[in-house]
């Protein structure tokens, strides 16, 4: 075995890594996380075959996220001995309008993300942290990043334009688009399974914590629920999505609220949980008899089915709906609700499939195929870095 790739995929109080053997067709060798940083942290890894092989905590507050990303750093090292990391990859939430494919990351890259950190401002400070740690630890050793908006620069101008006046379009606000990963992950899956499937008309849902659409017409991205942020779109678990301009003017003129206020309520306290008042986490919302519980996941389900509507009609027509994500692959009443709402687009999803956890779960009589699916944002980022780093990967593992 002559080495691995590692891939980091850094969030908002998580940091989500595993290790590809560079072999053959990118083995999983290790996967893992640390979670809760900046509070009680816990790491976990399992091997490929699911057993345990490091379970760690850390006191209340005793790990930020520089600290986690140089824990990762260690614990890969000692996982990786008998398979050297040869190269990174990262999953980078923003690439702007210069950063539409993979690319090795260098100090003007970085520099240049750095400056889009106001249109992510939950996820790219913390993507962009564990790629100056490597950096500084192991220079000699290549780092890609892979762009969750890369996907969806196939849109149209049309589609990723706002009526605003054109200084501003041409200045970078447009529709960006996020969860690409995810959805170029699926579209990949779709190709091994369903070729026909994945070059038809297809929205593919990705339900979790953050939560978007994206309407995929012969394996291209041509609309998608998020914009010019991850805020946009969908209700989630805490971020508003799309929200009337005009209610951020009132909030300020009425209620004094500044940005820095406005950011926090619309990221942090809105969504399934402001809107409940209980939770975020969908399985603790079903799990309650509360009115206001039944109220967040019934507004969470129409705005999905109402913007299934809207991305039916940007591509024509529907010809096969994919569930992904945390909701989508695990909750089955989510699915159940969202499918009965979704009939005229001739959807039908079958009972007994649904809660059986099998792949297709469409209904005999469904014109609709209506797939779950697991995504893999790793196994992409994985293989991207793989292939944009080409010869100079393989200078690394015969070095």
């Amino acid at each position: 075995m002559k080495g691995s790739i590692a891939v980091i995929n850094a969030g908002s109080s998580s940091i989500k890594f595993a290790l590809y053997s560079v072999d053959g067709n990118l083995a999983l060798l290790y996967r893992g996380q640390i979670e809760k940083i900046g509070g009680a942290a816990h790491l976990k890894v399992v091997d490929a075959h699911g057993q345990t092989v490091e379970d760690r905590s850390w006191p209340q507050g005793a790990l930020d996220h520089r600290g986690a990303a140089e824990e990762i750093l260690r614990t890969g090292a000692a996982l990786a001995k008998e398979a050297p990391v040869r190269a990174v990859g990262h999953r980078v939430v923003h690439g702007g309008m210069d950063y539409a494919a993979p690319m090795r990351v260098d100090e003007h890259m970085l520099e240049a993300l750095d400056k889009l950190v106001p249109l992510a401002p939950l996820h790219q400070p913390h993507n962009l942290g564990p790629i100056r740690v490597i950096a500084e630890a192991a220079p000699h050793l290549p780092q890609v990043a892979c762009f969750d908006t890369a996907f969806h620069r196939s849109q149209s101008l049309l589609a990723q334009s706002f009526a605003l006046p054109r200084k501003f379009t041409e200045q970078g606000v447009r529709r960006y688009g996020f969860h690409g990963l995810s959805y170029e992950y699926i579209v990949h899956r779709l190709r091994e399974i369903d070729p026909s499937l994945a070059m038809s008309r297809l929205v593919i849902a990705h339900l979790g914590n953050g939560a978007s659409l994206c309407a995929v017409h012969g394996g291209r991205s041509i609309a998608n629920t998020m914009g010019f942020t991850a805020v946009d779109g969908l209700m989630m678990g805490t971020r508003s999505g799309a929200l009337d301009p005009g209610v951020l003017l009132y909030l300020m003129d009425e209620h004094g609220m500044n940005a820095r206020q406005i950011e926090e309520l619309i990221y942090s306290k809105s969504g399934l949980l402001g809107v409940s008042g209980i939770s975020s986490d969908m399985r603790t919302l079903r799990s309650s008899t509360a009115p206001e519980a039944r109220e967040a996941i019934d507004l969470f389900v129409y705005r999905i089915v109402r913007e299934i509507g809207s991305l039916a009609a940007a591509m024509g027509g529907l010809d096969g709906l994919v569930f992904t994500g945390g909701i989508g692959e695990n909750d089955a009443r989510t699915r159940a609700e969202v499918g009965a709402a979704c009939r005229w687009l001739g959807v039908g999803i079958d009972q007994a499939h649904n809660e059986s956890g099998v792949m297709r779960i469409s209904a005999d009589d469904s014109r609709v195929p209506v797939l779950a699916l697991s995504t893999d944002e790793e196994r992409m980022i994985a293989h991207h870095t793989v292939a944009t780093l080409g010869d100079a990967l393989e200078a690394a593992q015969t070095a």
